[in-house]
């Protein structure tokens, strides 16, 4: 019986290993497509050329001309960087949601955390606080976040456990909630604010910048590691909350830190590009169809995948219409929207409910 468990686990890790690598060079390739694409043409030579000049390393392929230069390391680089650092937190995010209330169907988007933080990040701008500096729309967004994360988790548990059609029901409510609350603001609202706010509802990543770009991608980085660190503990916890206790997890403790690190992934990614719908719920899907449901190496690849898939769509929303900027969240829902049925079928069809 030793040796099938041998050779399953030893492809387990070669699939791993694959991935791991395939996702690397598509998002390698995600990048430099993505840096020479654009109105103002640069080659392939040039962005690598200028990355490595950037890193002190001399070579005949970097741009001279200023214009490039500044092309590259003002418009495209911090825009790239804000699409891996969003992507992959919007990811982990999910995957951290699906593994502490136990539900496929658990996204930032969909139980209403995104909503949450754009209407902290709507506040802001609407009453103009500074009590913060310039990080006063994140840390409002991160607030508004954690605050749906709480009100979904508290209001979708009954009996020590977490109701599926209850957390679906609270995550319309709450997405309800705050689509008034952002639609009275922009009722109330001047005519820039009221464009921040729409930039909010539709998401985009046009305008980053380094400063707003290397704070996601610290915090990006830091919850994956946290969230990594506590993949062993969420394996455990699927294994049923009883069980989970009798092999020492404080459950409810743990819960309430992922629900944190939940809303500081997802108040971090939307206070500065906006609401960006899904991502946390087809990539860990789709890598969990891959390599299996352990959590660690789940939420590593979760982190790569949902990296790379911004990346891409943030390129189409920029090329495919001409001369006009797509909302990379409009291309992200056209592409979860459907896969989000497929999951409640999938579901549904499990529990004997459709024939």
């Amino acid at each position: 019986m030793s040796r099938p468990a041998a050779g399953g686990g030893a492809h387990l890790a070669r699939r791993r290993t694959l991935l791991g690598v395939a996702l690397a060079v598509l998002l390698v390739a995600a990048v430099l497509v993505s840096a020479v694409v654009g109105q103002f043409p640069v080659s392939v030579a040039e962005v690598v050329g200028s990355l490595l000049r950037a890193v002190g390393i001399p070579n005949g392929w970097a741009p001279d001309d200023p214009t490039t230069e500044a092309a590259l390391w003002v418009i495209r680089f911090p825009r790239i960087v804000m699409a891996i650092a969003v992507g992959a937190a919007l990811a982990v995010a999910g995957t951290v949601m699906q593994a502490i209330f136990g539900n496929p169907l658990a996204e930032p988007g969909v139980v209403g955390v995104s909503s949450g933080a754009a209407l902290g990040a709507a506040v802001a701008i609407v009453s103009g606080l500074l009590a913060f500096g310039e990080w006063t729309i994140a840390l409002l967004a991160f607030a508004g976040g954690l605050g749906a994360t709480l009100l979904v988790y508290g209001v979708s548990r009954a009996g020590g456990r977490t109701e599926v059609v209850t957390l679906l029901l609270t995550g319309i409510a709450v997405n309800a909630f705050g689509g008034a609350g952002l639609a009275f603001l922009l009722f109330l609202a001047g005519t820039a604010s009221r464009e921040q706010i729409v930039f909010w509802q539709l998401g985009s990543l046009s305008g980053s910048l380094w400063r707003e770009s290397i704070l996601v991608v610290v915090v990006a980085a830091i919850g994956t590691v946290v969230a990594v660190v506590l993949g062993r503990r969420y394996d455990i916890l699927s294994l049923g909350e009883r069980n989970a206790r009798h092999l020492g997890v404080d459950v409810e403790r743990l819960r309430f830190w992922s629900i944190v690190l939940v809303a500081l992934l997802t108040g971090a990614a939307v206070a500065f590009v906006g609401i960006i719908a899904f991502v946390g719920l087809v990539i860990p899907h789709l890598m969990r169809m891959i390599i299996g449901p352990s959590h660690r190496a789940l939420l590593a690849s979760s982190a790569a995948g949902g990296a790379l898939l911004i990346v891409v769509a943030d390129l189409l929303s920029r090329t495919l219409v001409s001369g006009a900027e797509l909302p990379i969240g409009l291309l992200t829902s056209l592409i979860g929207g459907p896969f989000f049925f497929f999951l409640l079928w999938r579901q549904r069809r499990a529990s004997g409910g459709w024939a």
